[in-house]
């Protein structure tokens, strides 16, 4: 019982300080990490057995991790390192592509296709920023789309704040659709062993279905503003030519192979049994080796600090479930919903996109998968559906506000620095409401194609 109070407190003090951001989330995770393996399993359990395989140091050593023969084996539990080598081997690409200028390439060559019309650019680029977060961390996504979107409006002598909330909005709903789209779909993925096509089979056909809905939202949201800025004159000379953008040919060719290379790799890995760690190891070495000149600058840019979250995030995560605390709390939400699917559905999704919206939804995904197959056990039902409806709700939630995902925070930071801030009025007026039509919309399709 001392164990499973420790273990509450260790979880709400985490998230407490991640919350209210006094400390580097890294360090949170970490810190509490640790003192989950020393006080909870050493002093309380006193059970190495649950320190060795809550750091899982050995799944490093099995054939399974790296390839898998027939079905994708689930996670054992503890750190889950194959999301951690992929989201890394995926961050070193990133990077790359970055470098050689395809980000920006791409945009401008967009905006072109479509003569840097205000409304054409605004739906295309909606429908990029929810293709490009299928594959690619929707914050990298934002990052580089914000900064050329900002550029191009001023060009085009219209606001572009309305672009930047409905292409955040759009990559958070393109990162649902795939397992590489978003962290927590990752983690999800990895731990519960499903592949890239069972997410794009069902989470990718929700997402396809709310993001029509999505774009005719902001459509209408804001033609009568982006209308009047086409109907102006414009000296196209002055836009920049998309070429300009490519920064070293040879290394723009390589990244778009080696990003083809990541695609297919995804697509088929059910059927090749490769699995994410090993793909993101060897996506990374390949661009390492393309661009070895820069390797060192690449590496640098990683975000270790997110790799290192994850690690303290997991351990943490394992302590609850070591205890026996999640199984009790998925046993409340089963005497709760009885032999009810539906309402078990609902709660899950409702609580995840509540939840997401005002915390970090990589923790409240990682906490909810023991919960979902301890539900699922209990109540019989098909475990996929739970994922699926929680990976729904922790993806789509966090576009409800400015602080409920990554890919939020930095948009809103790219326009305050261009001088276009967004505050929470703005945001909340377009976005929330957005975020629960389109959680409507999920939960109708998860009944109707499920139940």
């Amino acid at each position: 019982m001392i164990a499973k109070i420790l273990a509450i407190a260790i979880f709400f003090v985490m998230f407490f300080f991640i919350v209210t951001e006094k400390f580097a989330r890294h360090l949170v995770t970490l810190v509490c990490g640790a003192g989950m393996l020393v006080v909870v399993f050493g002093i309380c359990m006193r059970s190495p057995q649950a320190i060795f395989e809550t750091l899982n140091f050995g799944s490093f050593l099995t054939p399974e991790f790296w390839h898998v023969s027939g079905e994708a084996a689930e996670s054992s539990g503890g750190i889950n390192w194959a999301t951690i080598l992929f989201i890394a081997g995926m961050m070193v690409m990133v990077e790359g592509m970055g470098k050689s200028g395809f980000f920006r390439w791409l945009c401008l060559k967009l905006a072109k296709l479509v003569h840097y019309r205000p409304m054409p650019v605004f739906v295309v680029f909606m429908l990029m920023s929810a293709c490009l977060s299928m594959f690619i961390d929707s914050i990298t996504v934002i990052l580089f789309l914000a900064a050329v979107t900002v550029e191009l409006c001023q060009l085009l002598k219209c606001n572009p704040v309305p672009m930047i909330l409905s292409e955040i909005f759009c990559a958070n709903l393109g990162g649902s659709a795939t397992m590489c789209g978003d962290p927590p779909n990752i983690i999800i993925g990895t731990s519960l062993g499903y592949a890239f096509s069972d997410f794009v089979t069902n989470t990718g056909v929700i997402a396809a279905v709310s993001l029509v809905f999505a774009v005719l939202y902001f459509y209408f949201c804001f033609r009568r503003e982006l209308s009047a800025a086409g109907r102006e004159e414009k000296d196209t000379s002055l836009y920049p030519e998309p070429r300009t953008a490519i920064t070293d040919r040879k290394q723009f060719v390589c990244s778009l192979l080696i990003f083809a290379v990541a695609v297919v790799l995804l697509i088929t890995h059910a059927n090749t049994g490769l699995t994410v760690a090993f793909i993101g190891v060897l996506v990374a070495a390949l661009t390492l080796l393309a661009q070895y000149k820069s390797a060192l600058e690449l590496l640098k840019k990683v975000d270790y600090e997110t790799l290192l979250f994850f690690t303290g995030l997991f351990v943490v995560v394992s302590g609850l479930e070591q205890t026996g605390v999640l199984e009790l709390i998925a046993e409340g939400i089963s005497y709760i919903c009885g032999t009810n699917g539906k309402l078990v559905v609902a709660i899950i999704l409702w609580i995840s996109a509540v939840a997401s919206a005002f915390v970090d939804n990589i923790p409240f995904a990682a906490t909810m998968i023991p919960v979902i197959k301890s539900l699922a056990a209990a109540q019989g039902m098909d475990l996929s559906v739970l994922a699926w409806t929680l990976s729904i709700g922790t993806d789509i939630g966090g576009s409800a506000t400015p602080i409920g995902a990554s890919a939020n925070v930095v948009g809103i930071s790219v326009a305050t620095r261009e001088g276009y801030p967004i505050g929470w009025g703005k945001y909340c007026k377009y976005c929330a409401p957005a975020t629960v039509f389109v959680i409507l919309i999920s939960m109708v399709c998860i009944y109707v194609r499920y139940f």
